[in-house]
């Protein structure tokens, strides 16, 4: 199966994406186990993508040796389309139902985040451009790939691109993964897919990790790696854990999330041994052993009590070929055997022809 040009990416993108250069989100990994599967065991199935956690990754491992990204012939980046073109057909191609959901409005909180991010990808792309000057390709395609940046125009493009494949998008009112987690408790879709922990914490009680990313990888050094998708429930999380999804959040709170900083020296196993003592924040910080970040409360609705799209509608429909063509080879210049190749194989909705239960491990 063809997916598109070859892929190059780093360490840290098989096992977080690139941008979490700055932390994105909970770095709960270490209490979280998740159970490998394959597509065909999500063939028949609905699932919510974090889009600008899946754009993000195709920005960031779409690229030349020595970091470029791959560009039309105006000089346009086009890693995201192409990304996001050959994945989507492989999900459709094997049965599985992706809607893309957008961020909105991020709250105030999230503001401190934001801007340091903004501030290690400048400072990632002087050292890029450092570094190919120097002859150093595998510095340079390193701090190429946290120098991604997702702009308007390539969110718009995105967008048209998913209509042209008949593939439905939502755009949540602020975080997207708090738009995922509706959807699934919906029963809308099945499962919500992103790199990021938060996820869980705003109620995805199915968490599929890897999904835009599987596939084997050429390393910058060369060798390849087998990155494969992961099933995260958060039932067996928490009850593996000891704790409600109330505590987890309050956990994260401690660790620090996008909204908070958290309380330094404290990672998620002593975070775990104090929610796990005290029960919550409130008799944490009675008990006068950690200062508690003052802003806990309203960090907590973030997680707990989000702002959610309920009036939706989801319709999988054919792939309009002309417009496909139009975009990819016409506009940015694809080869237009290459996208034909992948059109041929599309049917209306992706012929979920056998589904294969995984609520056999619940």
């Amino acid at each position: 199966m063809v997916l598109g040009p070859e892929i190059v990416i780093t360490h840290d993108d098989v096992a977080c994406g690139s941008d979490r250069v700055v932390s994105m989100g909970v770095d709960i990994s270490d209490l979280v186990k998740g159970k490998p599967v394959t597509l065909k065991d999500l063939s028949g199935r609905s699932v919510a993508i974090d889009a600008f956690n899946t754009l993000y990754q195709f920005l960031s491992s779409i690229r030349q040796p020595d970091g470029t990204p791959l560009m039309d012939r105006d000089g346009r980046v086009t890693s995201h389309l192409s990304g996001l073109m050959y994945r989507t057909a492989s999900l459709l191609e094997a049965g599985v139902r992706p809607v893309y959901v957008f961020d909105g409005t991020p709250p105030e909180l999230k503001r401190k985040t934001i801007e340091a991010r903004i501030a290690v990808r400048r400072e990632a792309e002087a050292e890029w451009k450092k570094a190919v000057a120097e002859g150093d390709m595998k510095r340079a395609l390193s701090m190429a790939s946290r120098s991604s940046r997702l702009g308007r125009d390539m969110i718009g493009e995105s967008k048209e691109l998913l209509d042209a494949l008949g593939v439905p998008w939502i755009v949540a009112p602020g975080e997207g993964e708090a738009q995922m987690s509706r959807m699934v408790s919906d029963g809308r879709v099945w499962a919500g897919a992103s790199q990021d922990y938060d996820a869980l914490l705003f109620g995805t009680t199915n968490l599929v990790r890897n999904l835009t990313l599987a596939g084997k990888r050429r390393l910058p050094s060369g060798k390849t790696q087998d990155v494969v998708p992961e099933l995260v429930s958060l039932r067996e999380v928490l009850s593996a854990l000891g704790i409600t999804r109330e505590q987890l959040v309050d956990m994260a709170i401690l660790i620090g999330t996008d909204f908070n900083d958290g309380v330094r020296g404290v990672g998620p196993k002593r975070a775990l041994a104090a929610i796990r003592r005290t029960g919550s924040l409130e008799r944490l910080s009675e008990e006068g052993k950690v200062t508690v970040p003052e802003e806990y409360d309203e960090v907590r609705r973030i997680f707990l009590e989000p702002e959610t799209v309920t009036d939706y509608s989801l319709e999988w429909k054919k792939p309009d070929n002309d417009r496909v063509r139009r975009i990819m080879c016409d506009s940015h210049g694809f080869s237009v055997d290459r996208i034909d190749a992948v059109l041929s194989r599309l049917s209306p909705k992706g012929a979920p022809a056998e589904q294969f239960r995984l609520d056999k491990w619940s």
